[in-house]
């Protein structure tokens, strides 16, 4: 899927969300996944950020109300989670306003509900 060489860090993420669907399998809700990629991401020593936060700012001002991303490796990688019955372009708006909302380059959209993960994981670069 991604080589290692040219990105250890999504490399690195994807193994870890295979293994919690190679143990979890498909049709469990969203809050299951993510719980369990946190406890791999950290079994595995990879930094990250559950629920992170950016705050909502518009015109210049910052209101009272933030986008909260799924997991985020700041300044690295943002991970959007999904467990439906398939990704739609909405979906990828939302990873890709993540992604220009905080500035981090490089996404993962990763829907759990696919009998193989692989064909759930798309990687989306701004």
């Amino acid at each position: 899927m991604f080589d290692k060489e040219d990105d250890p860090l999504t490399y690195e993420v994807i193994g870890a969300a295979m293994e919690v669907h190679r143990l979890m399998g498909p049709g469990l809700l969203e809050s299951v996944y993510q719980s369990c990629l946190e406890e791999e991401l950290t079994l595995r020593g990879i930094e990250h950020y559950p629920q992170y936060r950016i705050p909502l700012r518009y015109k210049s001002k910052q209101l009272n109300q933030d986008f909260v991303i799924d997991i985020c490796v700041p300044k690295l990688l943002v991970f959007e989670l999904k467990s439906v019955d398939k990704i739609i372009g909405i979906h990828e708006a939302q990873l890709l306003s993540y992604l220009r909302l905080s500035e981090i380059k490089t996404g993962l959209l990763i829907n759990f509900n696919v009998p193989l993960l692989r064909e759930g994981i798309k990687r989306m670069k701004i």
